[in-house]
Order: C-alpha cells, then sequence, then structure tokens
C-alpha cells in the first residue's frame, strides 16, 4: 500500500492506494494533518512507502513525522519522471503540474493530452504523444476571480460561486457571476479549441476543486475526474521504486 498527500493552497488531499487502486481519500485542513497521519499509520499497517506533495509552505515538523513514519518520496524537481520534461524553467515548475502529468502519461499512454486543473489557480498542461511535457498555462480560478473583484475595487461585493441565470447580467451580482463564471468557461472551451487545431485527437482531462461545476457546462468533450493529482503521484511513486 501507498500514501499520497496532496497539500495544496487551500487543504490537504489524502489517498490510500492498493497497487493502482484508490481504496481511501479524504480532504484535511492543516491544523489536523499530524492527528489524522498519526491515525492512518495505525488503521492501515500495510502501508509501505509514502510519496507528498506540497504548493504551499508545509511545516516542517509535519513533514518530518510524515518521514518517520514512512518511507516518505519528497516531491521535487529532481525526482524522476516518466516523461520528458522540456519546460524552460524546470525549477519554478509547481510539483502538482509534474503529478498531473504523470497521471496523463500513465492512463493515456501515446497521446496527446490536455490536462486542466481547476482550483485555486486554473492550470493547463500539455503533454504529446512522445511523452513529451511542453509546458502550459496558469490563470486565476474561480474563487481567486470573485475574490479579487471584492479587493480591488471599492464597492464591488464579495460573492459565493453561483451560476449566472443569464449571459447578460441585469443586476450586480448577476453580472458579477456571469463575468466571472462564464469568463472561465469561455477560457477553458477557447484554449482546448486552440489546442485542438494543433492537435486533432486531443485527449482533455479536467480535473480540481471546480471540476465538477464546470463540467456539464463545458462545450468541448471532456473527461472530468476529483482523482486525477492523486493517481499521478501514486504513478511518480511507483516508478520511481521501479527504477
Amino acid at each position: 500500500m501507498n500514501l499520497v498527500i496532496d497539500v495544496g493552497n487551500t487543504s490537504i488531499k489524502l489517498g490510500i492506494f492498493d497497487d493502482n487502486l484508490i481504496i481511501h481519500k479524504e480532504t484535511l485542513r492543516p491544523q489536523n494533518f499530524l492527528g489524522i497521519i498519526k491515525r492512518i499509520k495505525k488503521d492501515y499497517s500495510l502501508i509501505k512507502r509514502g510519496i507528498l506533495s506540497s504548493v504551499s509552505n508545509m511545516d516542517e515538523e509535519n513533514v518530518a513525522v510524515v518521514k518517520d513514519l514512512f518511507n516518505t518520496l519528497i516531491l521535487d524537481h529532481t525526482v524522476k519522471m516518466p516523461f520528458t520534461n522540456l519546460y524552460a524553467t524546470p525549477t519554478t515548475l509547481g510539483v502538482d503540474r509534474l503529478a498531473l502529468v504523470a497521471g496523463a502519461v500513465h492512463q493515456f499512454p501515446e497521446r496527446d493530452v490536455l490536462i486542466i486543473d481547476a482550483g485555486t489557480c486554473i492550470t493547463y498542461d500539455f503533454k504529446n504523444k512522445q511523452e513529451e511535457y511542453l509546458g502550459g498555462a496558469i490563470s486565476p480560478g474561480l474563487t481567486l476571480r470573485y475574490t479579487s473583484l471584492n479587493n480591488f475595487t471599492s464597492k464591488l461585493p464579495l460573492l459565493n460561486l453561483e451560476f449566472p441565470k443569464n449571459h447578460i447580467g441585469d443586476t450586480t451580482n448577476q453580472a458579477i457571476h456571469s463575468g466571472v463564471v462564464n469568463g472561465v468557461l469561455y477560457e477553458i472551451d477557447g484554449a482546448i479549441d486552440e489546442y485542438c487545431n494543433t492537435y486533432p485527437d486531443l485527449t482533455v482531462i479536467l480535473t480540481g476543486g471546480d471540476a465538477h461545476f464546470l463540467s456539464k457546462r463545458l462545450k468541448n468533450s471532456i473527461f472530468a475526474t476529483s482523482n486525477f493529482l492523486l493517481e499521478g503521484l501514486n504513478h511518480i511513486l511507483a516508478f520511481n521504486n521501479s527504477q
């Protein structure tokens, strides 16, 4: 069994894998991390290895405990990947994006794949049929766009995510919902169309916290999955253990 830990900007996701099958998953806040890790050690004694990916500054004590309890691989740009990384600045590439590409290599080998992760930020990552990672794009996510409108203006309210009633907003609230939600949908569909112009057999993966909200409203055909990043981390761990 493997323990997979994804430390994001707002929460921590844990997954326990039996080979390639995820058998347990949970999302937690950083302040609950140590207690839950110790419980997992007790409840899942067959866990032999772990991998930890963090895009935020995780407390060093927490990292030390994980390494002490499990044989843990800390993901960074020096870890071997199951693909060729052609990113011009590999040391600045987020480890979460590495994991997403690894998941694409594992689940869709020898195919052109665009992975869209809709979370705090929306990231676009592309790997080709030759298993080469070329790069992608980063833009603000839904919540970040709502928050920015409130933070950087004097009168616009902070709203919760809501699908607009019409693309023409007839109130300020509806105008914000239309601008934020439809803006993201237009962006994603436009990005997919642009990639398809060059890669007509493109496979598109949509994942992340806002994937479910967005998936049914996109005009392009996609695969929506909530576990893709965890599965990618598990594949990186398996790949490194096989070297």
